[in-house]
């Protein structure tokens, strides 16, 4: 079979469960004969040998089944830098850049501050923010022994010495530490969500947080303020329904300064709160 037409083919197969079918089939086809995407350009006519068809079959099943492709890939873009995943860990989203970008407009270029990933799965934000601010201190935690595993793994692919892991729930591993700004992706999705069936192959623990999705937004309200300077920043990203209510869970706590900011296609996405040290 032709590259080409084996891409064909591949698409039509894929376009019923995928948005992206065609860049989902080439991607995959390109693991299978160890090549980049400007191969599959450049060489149509190649003809695939039955040992990359037969790879590219089982690859095109797991895909076709509903499995991200970032898990079949084991990697996923974030901050224009690739992440290893897992199945223990989230597949990072675009929208969760917002996040990245609200902290690095706290943080000044040459601070040295203390900064807190709470939940930080694969350890994508924690990089992210420790790529473009080298002389801050990024913590990232994770209750997850296996996605903290993966954390790890991709704060040594990043060769960057300003992040550290730490296992553990929320903030008991920080317990008593000061931090300027803290950063969370916490679980949101409510416990009978229809939309984890489409989320199936991602872990529970990092989705599901109690009957209305809040429970671990509730836990950050609580338990933050303890862990930042005076007038230091929380940055929390949470679902588009529930911005309104995520600021009452601010605001009962004792925060100030509430305000949920939008992501590029003007869903809320993220509530900013300050802690007054009071």
């Amino acid at each position: 079979m032709r590259l080409d037409a084996a891409v064909t083919e591949a698409t039509e197969r894929l376009s019923t469960n995928s948005d992206s079918a065609r860049l989902d089939a080439e991607i995959l086809l390109c693991q299978c004969i160890n090549m980049d995407r400007s191969y599959l350009f450049a060489h149509p006519e190649d003809i695939l040998d039955d040992l990359a068809i037969a790879r590219f079959e089982k690859l095109l099943q797991r895909r076709t089944a509903g499995e991200p492709i970032a898990y079949i890939m084991g990697a996923k873009e974030f901050w224009s830098q690739n992440f290893l995943v897992s199945p223990a860990t989230l597949v990072p989203r675009p929208e969760t850049e917002l996040l990245v970008e609200l902290a690095l407009r706290e943080i000044p270029r040459k601070a040295d501050w203390q900064v807190l990933d709470l939940g930080t799965g694969c350890g994508a934000i924690a990089i992210a923010i420790a790529a473009e601010r080298q002389m801050c201190d990024v913590t990232a935690t994770d209750i997850s022994t296996d996605a903290l595993a993966i954390a790890k793994q991709n704060v040594r692919q990043a060769s960057f010495g300003n992040v550290t892991c730490i296992e553990g729930n929320w903030t008991e591993p920080v317990a008593g530490q000061r931090f300027r700004v803290i950063v969370c992706n916490p679980p949101y999705v409510r416990a009978d969500d229809n939309r984890l069936q489409a989320l199936k192959y991602e872990p529970l623990l990092a989705l599901v947080s109690g009957k209305d999705g809040l429970d671990a937004i509730r836990v950050l309200a609580r338990d933050c303020g303890a862990l930042l300077e005076e007038e230091g920043l929380l940055l929390v990203e949470h679902g588009a329904e529930q911005s309104d209510a995520v600021a009452s869970i601010f605001a009962a706590a004792g925060w100030g300064d509430i305000a949920c900011h939008n992501d590029l296609a003007g869903i809320p996405r993220v509530t900013a709160a300050r802690w007054d040290g009071k």
